[in-house]
């Protein structure tokens, strides 16, 4: 959140309130069931809840958490559904890396010509 925010700026949306519950395995990550709720914290029927899994994986700088919105109405079904919408979201950050890197490398700016002062292949002379 940036500092400059004013009050009005970070007030919470009440047309937009979740509960939060999160189920783990402990081993390979977590879904997160986000349930629709009203002001008053009553169950909001309008809206659908939302499951989200969340992993990470190993690269060489390191772990990157990866989150991914699963389809589906049931925790039953998140579960079911977590490795196929994990590997996608894999095969999403592996891509956005591979652009990551590629951006980088197209970055780097090699002048034209050789700097005044380096004529003659840089050599100096000796008094």
């Amino acid at each position: 959140m940036a500092l400059d925010k004013t009050a009005d700026e970070i007030k919470m949306d009440t047309s937009n309130l979740f509960r939060e519950e999160v189920v783990t395995d402990r081993k390979v990550g977590t879904i997160r069931i986000l349930t629709p709720i009203k002001p008053d914290g009553t169950l909001d029927d309008s809206r659908e809840r939302i499951h989200v899994g969340e992993t990470q994986i190993m690269t060489q700088m390191g772990a990157l958490p990866l989150a991914f919105q699963l389809e589906c109405e049931t925790l039953a079904e998140a579960v079911e559904k977590f490795a196929a919408g994990a590997q996608v979201a894999v095969e999403h950050a592996m891509q956005e890396l591979q652009k990551m890197r590629q951006e980088a490398s197209s970055s780097i700016v090699l002048p034209d010509s050789v700097p005044p002062g380096l004529a003659g292949g840089g050599k100096l002379k000796m008094p």
